[in-house]
């Protein structure tokens, strides 16, 4: 190593001395809920598969069929090459799926969060971000070079506050998940279309968690509070509840060449590989056909939150839906716990500093359509025993 990254290692070091250095390990997808992670079958309550979707034969045998037919790679960024018949079928899908006349691709849900931010906010602009935001809407934000206000969802006048503040900046924004990954609670979409409607400011809403799992079609929270006509943009990713990779945006036309032209993230990146696009498009269709997926995640849910509560686990109050936090505060209890429930057959998230504030490490614990009931009731019995002997020591 060269003398001048020698600092690495101390860095290093004092990652590790905090409980906060991560280590790399290899995991194995498996199709029924479970995985093999260095070589040990766990059931897998760490992923964002929530509809059990990323393993479907179905799913699989798009992509197979798209890698028959074409290339693995699109070979270039969309706007010189890389846009295939495959990239054009499931924009169009997402934009049916969506109820939006038109929508488009990104890489990844973070490029369509760091992209679309900075391409349509600047400088002038006044951003409001939600403190329990993503870290990709967080930069998105600064990379917009706007100014940006912190508030908390759980106490809007600081929100509205600053939006009274400016009135000499160029425009006004709101930038918020509908779910939020970390506490898993849901953001106030209409308090905060309300808020915006009222200080002439604009709404960002990422469903990244939402997509496929709320709503009476799966759309997300904005169709599930009634405010999808009230948001000006909404974001999505094809990860989680869809089950492949990418992110996207729908939206009116005008929006869309607006970002086909202008986000960054976009232009500058190689397109997805079109078997990607393949296995999306795939299971978009089975969240349309197949309801019952969501109605078994949030009766799963349910029952996994009240067999915890049974156990005498306390959870955060207002999280809902599949994601489940445990909050244990030291970084080095939440991964112990993490670790006694890997040994127990129990692969969960120890999520850490920067991740989450400090003195909130917490095990993050995600339900998925693929759990049994009796899994989940066992899952909730060691981890009542695990917290209890790790608060003991």
């Amino acid at each position: 190593m060269s003398s001048s990254l020698a600092w690495i290692t101390d860095a290093l070091q004092a990652l590790k001395n905090e409980g906060l250095l991560r280590s790399r390990r290899v995991t194995r997808m498996l199709p029924d809920g479970t995985c093999e992670v260095d070589s040990r079958r766990v059931l897998d309550f760490a992923s964002n598969d929530y509809l059990n979707l990323a393993g479907d034969p179905r799913v699989i045998g798009a992509a197979m069929e798209a890698l028959r037919t074409g290339t693995v790679g699109a070979r270039a960024s969309p706007l010189v090459s890389g846009r295939s018949e495959w990239h054009e079928r499931l924009e169009q899908t997402i934009a049916q799926f969506e109820e939006q006349p038109e929508a488009l691709l990104f890489p990844t849900g973070m490029a369509a969060n760091v992209g679309t931010i900075a391409a349509i906010c600047g400088a002038g602009d006044l951003i409001l971000c939600d403190r329990a935001n993503h870290a990709s809407l967080v930069d998105g934000c600064r990379l917009s070079q706007s100014q940006m206000r912190v508030y908390r969802h759980d106490d809007l006048t600081t929100l509205e506050r600053e939006l009274k503040k400016g009135d000499s900046v160029r425009r006004r924004w709101i930038v918020t998940d509908s779910v939020f990954s970390m506490d898993g609670d849901i953001a106030p979409l209409a308090d905060l279309c309300d808020i915006a409607e009222q200080n002439n400011a604009e709404l960002i809403v990422d469903e990244a968690h939402a997509t496929g799992v709320i709503g009476e079609n799966g759309r997300g929270a904005c169709e599930a509070l009634g405010v999808e006509d009230r948001v000006a943009v909404r974001i999505g990713t094809l990860s989680k509840a869809i089950g492949a990779q990418g992110g996207f945006v729908s939206g009116p036309a005008n929006l869309i060449e607006f970002l086909w032209n202008r986000a960054r993230s976009q232009i500058y990146s190689t397109a997805l590989s079109p078997a990607v696009c393949a296995a999306a498009t795939a299971a978009i269709g089975i969240i349309r056909a197949e309801p019952w997926r969501r109605h078994r995640l949030e009766v799963a849910s349910e029952f996994f939150r009240t067999q915890l509560r049974l156990a005498g686990v306390e959870t955060v109050a207002t999280s809902t839906g599949p994601i489940v936090p445990v909050i244990l505060h030291a970084p080095e209890a939440a991964l112990n716990v993490a670790n006694r429930l890997e040994n127990r057959g129990f692969l969960v998230g120890a999520i850490r500093p920067p991740t989450v504030p400090r003195d909130t490490s917490r095990l993050r614990i995600v339900v998925t359509a693929a759990h049994q009931d009796a899994d989940l009731t066992r899952l909730a019995t060691a981890v009542f025993e695990e917290v209890t002997a790790a608060r003991a020591e």
